[in-house]
């Protein structure tokens, strides 16, 4: 670890040489047409796209999946009265979701290097508005501080501005104003899989929309099925949860996903 304090830190991520030639490539087409590509997958979708153009383009890198099983009354407070917590085996479910963004653009622009990266934390839920599943963000921690105040008036979304170093392998993060701090180092312990219908995996990593401004609009999102593995985690959090957390998380990592976004609508 020692032998990486000198390297490159772009959008928050302490780059090695390896990803210094990804990040490169940013200023090509590369990571713009695997976005635009996913649209063509969509057998695995619960609804059809949006008849609407999407907007923006997203490629998340690294993701760690770490899920806690919780009580669906204790998260009842902190989630807005017209969407429905969804369980799964008779439990809500909280997540926390380092990763890192790269070539983030608006449609018809190229991605650009470190304007178009950064770092980002999330602390999510399931929830549902009549038949649309969707996510539920308590919070979005990201390490570019224009990014995450548009993203927080154009989504409704309650994103911070954090300061977030990432060489691929630990995550940390501390929140500026109220008191945040998180710290994970992870690594994949076993095959990749894309997880089937009707089972926890699913049910976890498969979500098409978010929520946000109460629950009064809902933004969709695609892209093509998650592609997970099992993973090995050290977790060191401080004031990320609303409501305590027990017990070991269940883990995964998703190395890549491709994903375009359309803007918010009113839920319905």
């Amino acid at each position: 670890m020692a032998q990486e304090s000198n390297l490159p830190v772009v959008g928050g991520l302490r780059l090695s040489a390896s990803q210094q030639g990804d990040e490169s490539r940013m200023t090509t087409a590369t990571y713009e047409r695997a976005q635009a590509d996913s649209l063509r997958e969509v057998e695995h979708r619960p609804w059809p796209l949006p008849r609407a153009p999407w907007v923006m383009g997203q490629t998340w890198e690294r993701l760690l999946f770490a899920h806690w099983r919780v009580s669906t009354e204790a998260l009842r407070p902190h989630v807005p009265s017209r969407l429905e917590i969804e369980e799964f085996d008779g439990s809500a479910w909280i997540a926390a979701t380092p990763f890192r963004l790269a070539a983030l653009r608006v449609r018809g622009v190229p991605a650009l290097p470190r304007v178009s990266s950064m770092c980002e934390l999330n602390c999510r839920t399931y929830v549902r508005r009549g038949q649309r599943p969707g996510i539920w963000f308590f919070s979005l921690d990201a390490s570019n501080l224009i990014a995450a105040h548009v993203a927080r008036l154009t989504y409704g979304l309650p994103y911070h501005h954090a300061s977030i170093t990432f060489d691929g392998e630990t995550f940390s993060a501390v929140r500026e104003g109220p008191d945040m701090s998180f710290v994970a180092s992870y690594r994949a312990a076993g095959a990749a899989f894309e997880p089937e219908p009707s089972t926890l995996e699913h049910f976890l990593v498969e979500r098409y929309c978010l929520y946000g401004a109460g629950g009064w609009v809902r933004s969709d999102i695609h892209h093509r099925p998650w592609s997970i593995q099992p993973a090995e985690a050290a977790l060191d959090e401080a004031g990320l949860f609303p409501i305590e957390v027990d017990g070991e998380p269940l883990l995964h990592l998703g190395e890549r996903q491709d994903v375009v976004i359309w803007p918010p609508a009113p839920s319905r």
